[in-house]
């Protein structure tokens, strides 16, 4: 059986197990710490505060999972949000990335969120041909932006555009005041893409 759902903190360990090997075996992300088990905890709290964190369990293991989170701090930047998808190395190339970002899009959107960005690592194909297919263009690279693992990083950015731009546009919602009951539809679309 599979299905998408919200994590949670009882879903930590098993998270940071399928992110502790992007730390500390590659540049993919820039983190160069693991996490402890309650730093990563209240990660995953602090970021349901305002974003979707979802998972995906096939027959109830976790295979993957994909979250939103600030661009940056200052108010007038709102509007916008980064996102970040992770899958465990036994679930790659199986559809998994794009069936998460398809619901954490959809429920980014209905937040009011009117732009999100990718940073990649480069280089990186699989993640580069993942978010263009999911219809992000690239805008940008930072040369040389990073250090890890014996060698300088440039990133590239990517954005989507989820909404029309309006004047005076409403806030975006935080996930955690939203009424959660339209959530289950979305998975259910999601997951079709998997058949």
């Amino acid at each position: 059986m599979t299905n998408i759902r919200i994590a949670s903190t009882q879903d930590a360990a098993a998270i940071l197990a399928i992110y502790s090997p992007y730390i500390q075996n590659t540049s993919i992300c820039f983190e160069t710490d693991l996490p402890t088990l309650g730093a990563f905890q209240n990660r995953i709290l602090h970021y349901l505060e305002k974003y979707p964190w979802l998972l995906i369990e096939i027959d109830g293991q976790i295979a993957g999972y994909a979250y939103g989170s600030s661009y940056r701090e200052r108010i007038a930047y709102q509007w916008s949000a980064e996102c970040s998808v992770y899958i465990h190395d036994h679930f790659k190339r199986k559809g998994i990335a794009q069936t998460l970002y398809t619901a954490l899009f959809k429920i980014l959107k209905a937040q009011g969120i009117m732009n999100v960005y990718a940073v990649i690592n480069l280089p990186n194909d699989q993640s580069v041909a993942l978010h263009e297919k999911m219809g992000f263009t690239h805008f940008a690279d930072y040369k040389n932006v990073g250090y890890k693992l014996g060698k300088w990083k440039t990133v590239g950015w990517w954005q989507l555009q989820l909404n029309e731009y309006t004047d005076n546009p409403t806030a975006p919602v935080n996930f955690g005041n939203m009424n959660k009951e339209f959530l289950q539809p979305i998975f259910n679309d999601s997951l079709q893409l998997l058949k």
